[in-house]
């Protein structure tokens, strides 16, 4: 199911939200948590805004939220602040009973969004023509059901950044060649520290159904779809040379979905946990450029007021799209359900989630 399909379900939210202040939205939606008690659980994106984050009942990465949603055995419904992919695996792994809501179904992924279910299926064959059976597809959590549903039945898994080295060492034991989806980057960056040369790296262009390779074909090991995160990719090399040059003693860590050559540059890379953890573990005074979401930034900023930390990219705009989970829409979907109406609920078809609970769990029980 892509965002487009979700789109069709949506429910607009009534004007009426758009008016009340802060305070108001901020009491009624302590009021109705409180009504609702252990029925509702409310997870929360690290890149969501400080408005929402404030009353989330979990806050994690994407996989990790579903995961703690899916162990929630008592919350009948799950209102997921984050975007539709991540909803969408909530639903996958918690029961049929449990009903998943997303505030506003335009809260979408771009990344995710770059690969459609139609064109991994144009794309597959055209690559088992040329390669035969020595390709074992491989997809970032970041993606739909569909395509994790598409990974799941030839015999592949989902990664996360944390996991990924590990995924992709146990699908180079299973075939020749991976496929990775949808973000090239995390891809390129994991398969080159496992010691895979670029040269031995292909893109797949999904618009064009063709390799972008240069050489032989026979040496390629993955083959990337040409996609990537629209925040990660907003951090460059010339960000990089700036803060060498203006701040040489402060260190740049960075997330794996920034490109090659920005990863090679910084001092560090690694999951959004990873960079917390990182800052959170660092000594008093030590001075931090991190290349990740913005609203992520702030809060650790905030978070750390004993060290100087800047964003790698000051111009750096929040995820968009995971911006429009906002406290009129969290309110909304919360007071619905008060009135016994369930709006912009996710539902996964049944055939689709037995493929990405195969991918699913190839993972958990890996990694």
């Amino acid at each position: 199911m892509n965002v487009l399909q979700l789109m069709q379900q949506h429910d607009a939210m009534p004007e009426q939200y758009k008016q009340l202040s802060v305070e108001e939205m901020e009491k009624r939606v302590a009021d109705v948590k409180q009504q609702l008690g252990t029925q509702l659980f409310i997870p929360g994106h690290h890149y969501q805004k400080d408005e929402v984050i404030q009353f989330a009942d979990a806050t994690g990465d994407s996989l990790q939220l579903a995961q703690v949603a899916a162990k929630n055995k008592d919350a009948e419904y799950i209102v997921f602040c984050g975007v539709h992919f991540m909803a969408e695996t909530a639903d996958i792994l918690t029961s049929d009973e449990q009903i998943v809501i997303l505030p506003d179904m335009r809260a979408g992924c771009s990344m995710a969004d770059m690969a459609e279910i139609e064109q991994v299926e144009r794309a597959w064959p055209l690559l088992q023509q040329r390669f035969g059976d020595t390709i074992l597809p491989l997809t970032y959590v970041n993606s739909t059901a569909a395509i994790k549903a598409f990974v799941g039945l030839h015999g592949g898994a989902t990664v996360t950044s944390s996991n990924a080295k590990k995924m992709v060492a146990w699908a180079f034991t299973q075939k020749e060649r991976i496929f990775f989806l949808p973000d090239q980057h995390l891809g390129r960056n994991t398969a080159y520290d496992l010691g895979v040369p670029l040269e031995q790296m292909a893109v797949w262009d999904p618009t064009t159904n063709t390799l972008e390779y240069d050489g032989d074909m026979e040496q390629i090991k993955v083959i990337l779809w040409k996609g990537h995160c629209s925040v990660h990719e907003n951090f460059t090399v010339k960000h990089i040379e700036h803060i060498r040059k203006t701040k040489p003693d402060m260190k740049i860590i960075v997330h794996p979905e920034c490109s090659w050559e920005v990863v090679q540059q910084a001092d560090d890379a690694g999951s959004t946990k990873y960079i917390i953890e990182t800052i959170a573990n660092a000594p008093a005074g030590s001075k931090w450029a991190i290349g990740t979401e913005m609203n992520l930034v702030n809060r650790i900023i905030k978070q750390h007021p004993d060290k100087e930390i800047v964003s790698l990219n000051p111009y750096m705009c929040p995820c968009l799209t995971m911006n429009r989970i906002d406290l009129p829409h969290l309110l909304w979907a919360l007071e619905s359900l008060l009135e016994g109406k369930v709006v912009n609920r996710i539902t996964v078809p049944k055939d689709v989630a037995d493929g990405a609970i195969l991918a699913l769990e190839r993972m958990l029980a890996r990694a």
